[in-house]
């Protein structure tokens, strides 16, 4: 049996607590430290993006189902590739642009670049969640930080989507 050390009273251990101790403190701090970018998890968010979404959920500014002029409940938003279209239930394009996607940011970042309408040309920071066939992103005006929290306030937009399936 290993000599014992006294640290203090009514506490005697052995070199083995220590041992274990370090240990311990070395699982704890690998386990929070920063993980290394993976850009094969990007990729499998982008293939699993890919196809017809349709819009169940809309936010902006605070406000709940506001009057909406780039989707509204139904309309569908089709990503092919790092490209994206909105169209009406009817057939009418709404929007339509390009994304970039960060799978290594937490919570996971994708910048939105519109091709037409208000924010045309413009980098839209935006964080998004992507769970089965489920899709959510929180976007921000250009400039302003990236939202980190899907709750949203003046100059935030939130859209909720679930997979189309035609």
């Amino acid at each position: 049996m290993g000599a014992l050390l006294y640290v203090g009273p009514l506490l005697c251990v052995g070199p083995l607590f220590y041992v274990g101790l370090l240990l311990y403190v070395g699982a704890a701090s690998a386990a929070i430290a920063p993980q290394k970018p993976n850009p094969e998890k990007t990729m499998d968010d982008l293939q699993h993006l890919q196809g017809n979404w349709k819009q169940i959920r809309f936010e902006e500014n605070g406000v709940i189902d506001p009057p909406d002029i780039h989707g509204g409940h139904g309309a569908i938003t089709t990503i092919d590739g790092e490209t994206f279209a909105v169209h009406r239930t009817d057939g009418e394009l709404l929007l339509a642009g390009r994304f970039i996607l960060d799978q290594t940011t937490t919570p996971r970042s994708i910048t939105w670049i519109d091709s037409m309408g208000n924010d045309a040309g413009k980098s839209l920071p935006a964080s998004y969640e992507l769970d089965g066939d489920s899709f959510l992103f929180i976007a921000g005006d250009e400039g302003a930080p990236r939202p980190v929290e899907f709750v949203t306030s003046p100059g935030l937009t939130l859209r909720g989507f679930i997979r189309h399936r035609a």
